[in-house]
């Protein structure tokens, strides 16, 4: 495969985004990753979302990723020149309204179409602990083969690591979820197609370039749905894919965070609910206070039976499943759609998705020139010291 996507890449350049946390660059996982990518022969550029460091964090991430033999750039989120960048987007409206890893991942994006050096483009998380190479040619190959037409992949994988069953959110939050949304709101084709996706929260996805300059995307946690429905309003069904990446896959597991709705599973509860409801009011279907306690308790009862489904899942398999902490999480979820809901009252003027990068270029025409130019002034001034 990777032969094959060398010879692809001489017409279709490819290229890699790494949304990463500076305490990323400490822990195994991250290390792990450059020194499988150190390998990969057809990659054309690797661009690197640093959040998080002051200074010296990313004079120690220039010199961390140094070892990458592709071309590669380090965006220095935190830094004077990108935040001065951001300041003047605010000032139009264009920008970010909160921190997190989607506006992370959207100036990353729009830095990847400024380079101009790729057609095909994969994104992956920081923090996989069991990341071989393969997943990488397995995830940008269907966007990567001239001979397919797709414009958009998603990974998916099985969520078994030491023993357990993970992936919480998506089993006991997204999946029961989607399934009481079709039973309060009816089925639609939104939610059939979301319904369609194996692992809807998984971070790794790949497109064609011309998909980056039109997709408006969330900001917070709601950032691989947003994905995902954007991908349904700009694509036909026909020009995406799954496809599965990986036999062993386990990453950092975030806290359940059951004291602080700011944190954690708590917060990406929170975030997902909010862009699920905001996605299906633009399709036109009308929430009330009354159908949020509906879809509430719905998604109580199916939620509890997934626990069940997947408690008796474990036992086939030799696999480890705490019902108690299964049922808390489901618990805290169903708290967290009626919080989801109040925000979608309380707030109707909010915008929750980031500007697309064709809109900026029009209010801002040489916005990627400035911001390629604040990337390489970071770069030179500090790997000189």
């Amino acid at each position: 495969m990777e032969t094959e996507l060398l010879g692809f890449s001489k017409n279709r350049p490819m290229g890699l985004i790494l949304p990463s946390l500076y305490s990323e660059l400490q822990g195994d996982a991250l290390k792990g990753i450059v020194e499988e990518l150190k390998q990969v022969p057809y990659l054309d550029e690797i661009v690197i979302g640093l959040d998080r460091a002051n200074e010296q964090e990313y004079r120690q991430a220039l010199e961390f990723f140094s070892v990458l033999p592709q071309h590669h750039r380090v965006l220095w989120n935190d830094g004077p020149r990108l935040k001065a960048l951001d300041a003047k987007l605010q000032k139009l409206d264009l920008a970010p309204k909160e921190l997190g890893k989607g506006r992370n991942v959207w100036y990353c994006m729009g830095y990847t179409l400024a380079s101009d050096k790729t057609e095909a483009v994969a994104l992956h998380d920081c923090d996989i602990t069991t990341y071989d190479r393969e997943l990488l040619a397995r995830l940008i190959y269907p966007v990567a083969n001239p001979r397919f037409s797709y414009e958009f992949c998603k990974g998916y994988y099985a969520r078994v690591a030491n023993g357990r069953i993970n992936g919480r959110v998506s089993r006991l939050l997204v999946s029961p979820l989607l399934s009481a949304l079709k039973k309060t709101v009816g089925h639609t084709d939104y939610l059939n197609y979301m319904g369609s996706f194996r692992y809807p929260l998984a971070g790794e996805f790949s497109f064609r370039r011309d998909v980056l300059n039109d997709i408006r995307i969330p900001s917070d946690w709601g950032l691989e749905i947003g994905v995902l429905s954007e991908m349904h309003r700009n694509y036909a069904s026909n020009r995406l894919c799954q496809v599965d990446i990986a036999d062993n896959y386990d990453h950092k597991h975030q806290n359940l965070s059951l004291d602080d709705d700011q944190d954690g599973l708590s917060k990406m509860s929170i975030d997902i609910a909010k862009a699920l409801f905001r996605k299906l009011a633009t399709q036109g279907v009308v929430f009330s206070h009354e159908a949020f306690r509906s879809l509430k308790a719905t998604y109580y009862r199916m939620a509890l039976d997934i626990v069940e489904t997947c408690h008796n899942d474990a036992i086939m398999n030799g696999l480890t499943l705490d019902i108690h902490e299964e049922e808390k999480a489901v618990e805290m979820f169903a708290e967290n759609i009626i919080k989801a809901g109040e925000v979608f009252f309380t707030s109707p003027m909010e915008k929750p998705f980031i500007p697309s990068w064709n809109r900026v270029i029009s209010a801002v025409p040489d916005i990627f020139e400035q911001l390629v130019a604040a990337v390489e002034a970071d770069t030179e001034e500090f790997n000189q010291r």
